[in-house]
């Protein structure tokens, strides 16, 4: 007998994917573009198997909405969960899930934000979009002059410290579960003496706000920050002012704090303040949420969300 998942929010090339996957592994799919709410939970009644995107927060009232409708297993399509209401998940006795994916889609991308970083990417291009083929004022570093630290060394954090070595760059990480052949110092320390500080840790209520005001004043003059964890491991404001007084060197951003309702999404007008003062920026680069946007991440994804079901199913919870 086929096991049954609903999936939420998801697009049309997922769509494909768990079309085409689903029933290799005995899996009976409903698909829904809409994300999970209170209004939509009454989808997934019939099934104990339900699997979201990281796009929409999984609130409360939905969550009790999935319980009452027999659902007993969450898997969201990301490796974070911050967008879930963990607590209530459990109260109501749904278990949650993550899923893991190719580390090197999100690898990739910080490095290409780190080497757009120092090499003033942005203002170049704008440039040459404006047919000014001038070299520009600032120039650019090289990584094996450089000193770059890693926070968070798991997975992602320890294949972005496999591609930097071959920079010849010194690669600095800090963790609390060190699992990298990287030298390790604590979070401070590495803040003082990196040119450019990475970050690639779960969002917890430990790291919110890991860069706060007085970490970020602590940073080596005319650093540089990359993000492609979660929005709120840096304090937005205290980043800000530090890029606007000349105390970091720059910024590559592909999360920012508050970009809820503005990533993925076609807006004319931002009501963003602080995002719209990044941008204006020359030192700073911000993409959408799109590090782990590659075709072998996705594939991965389908796949794993569908294993994460089944050995739930397979292992007989109630």
């Amino acid at each position: 007998m086929a096991t049954g998942i609903t999936i939420y929010g998801c697009g049309q090339d997922e769509a494909v994917l768990f079309r085409r996957m689903a029933p290799r592994c005995g899996v009976t799919p409903t698909i829904t573009g809409a994300p999970l709410s209170e209004a939509t939970a009454g989808l997934a009644r019939g099934t104990r198997c339900v699997s979201v995107g990281h796009r929409s927060r999984v609130t409360a009232s939905a969550l009790l909405a999935l319980g009452r409708a027999g659902v007993r297993y969450l898997s969201t399509r990301s490796a974070g969960v911050d967008h879930i209401d963990l607590e209530c998940a459990e109260s109501v006795g749904i278990a949650v899930g993550n899923t893991a994916y190719s580390p090197d889609s999100v690898a990739d991308f910080t490095v290409m934000l780190v080497l757009m970083a120092v090499r003033d990417a942005k203002s170049v291009l704008r440039r040459a979009d404006l047919h000014d083929y001038r070299l520009g004022a600032v120039r650019g570093r090289e990584l094996r002059d450089l000193t770059i630290g890693v926070v968070g060394t798991g997975r992602i954090g320890s294949a972005v410290v496999d591609r930097l070595r071959g920079f010849g760059c010194a690669v600095l990480a800090h963790d609390s579960r060190p699992c990298s052949s990287a030298d390790y110092l604590p979070l401070d320390d590495l803040l003082r003496v990196c040119d450019v500080v990475t970050l690639h840790t779960p969002l917890t209520p430990a790291t919110h706000h890991l860069l706060d005001r007085d970490r970020i004043a602590s940073m080596k003059p005319g650093a540089v920050v990359v993000n492609t964890g979660r929005g709120p491991l840096v304090d937005n404001k205290a980043l800000v002012e530090a890029l606007e007084s000349g105390r970091l060197g720059g910024a590559a951003l592909d999360v920012v704090e508050g970009e809820e309702g503005i990533f993925y999404a076609d807006h004319a007008v931002l009501d963003s303040e602080p995002l719209l003062r990044l941008q204006r920026m020359p030192n700073v680069l911000i993409t959408p949420h799109t590090a782990y946007y590659t075709d072998h991440a996705l594939s991965d994804t389908v796949e794993n969300t569908l294993v994460n079901c089944l050995e739930f199913e397979r292992g007989g919870h109630a």
